[in-house]
């Protein structure tokens, strides 16, 4: 039988969720004449060139065209080498001070099709990170171009706080916006190529590099 209790549609999970984002736009909206106040950090290029057994090869060029869709604040395009095993791994960091003018991150598992890359698998998994109370929790996406494949990591990266949902780090800026009157944020890539047969190799170098610059990297983002 249908069930049409106004009080159950009120409350229903679907409806509260859509009144907490229109609530937090509305509370969003009535700072926007606010400057935000976004404590000053270093340059994402004074980044270290080493960072536990993981040195430095070469800083990756970000074309014009690109930076204009990014609109990010600053940039980090780097490759980095385990020392130890040899296997190479990407860092890419987009940091952006406001989302109010409509520069936001652009989601890695959108960008990749567009480069020819395709996804095979997508989950997302736990990280261990030294000194953290509890584990972060990032995006998993397996994707190939022809014959080579990459595991991609990715989250999105607010003070002391890691997300890995598009949707859910949305929800924390509007938060931000109407509590602190900030919506900084930034964007977090490792890439890692995988090799044929077994990857478990090149899937923990993966894991072992973000353990290795998460830490460092925080001083470089906004707390």
């Amino acid at each position: 039988m249908q069930n049409n209790n106004p009080l159950r549609l009120l409350f229903s999970s679907g409806v509260l969720l859509i009144t907490g984002v229109l609530v937090a736009q509305t509370g969003a909206y009535h700072t926007m004449t606010k400057s935000e106040k976004v404590p000053a950090v270093r340059p994402l290029e004074q980044f270290p060139n080493q960072v536990g057994n993981w040195v430095k090869m070469q800083d990756g060029v970000v074309e014009q065209e690109v930076r204009d869709v990014l609109k990010a604040d600053d940039l980090l395009n780097r490759t980095y080498r385990d020392r130890l095993t040899g296997i190479g791994a990407n860092l890419f960091v987009a940091a952006f001070r406001s989302q109010r003018t409509g520069a936001v991150p652009h989601s890695p598992k959108n960008c990749l099709p567009g480069s020819g890359w395709i996804q095979i698998a997508s989950d997302q998994m736990n990280i261990d990170i030294p000194g953290n109370a509890a584990p972060i929790e990032v995006n998993r996406y397996i994707v190939q171009h022809g014959d080579s494949k990459s595991m991609v990591l990715y989250w999105y990266q607010s003070r002391d706080r890691v997300v890995a949902g598009e949707i859910q780090a949305k929800l924390y800026t509007m938060a931000d916006a109407i509590r602190y009157n900030r919506t900084d944020t930034a964007l977090v890539r490792v890439v890692v190529a995988l090799g044929v047969g077994d990857t478990n190799v090149q899937e923990k170098a993966a894991v072992d590099f973000v353990k290795a610059f998460f830490t460092p990297l925080k001083g470089y983002l906004p707390a």
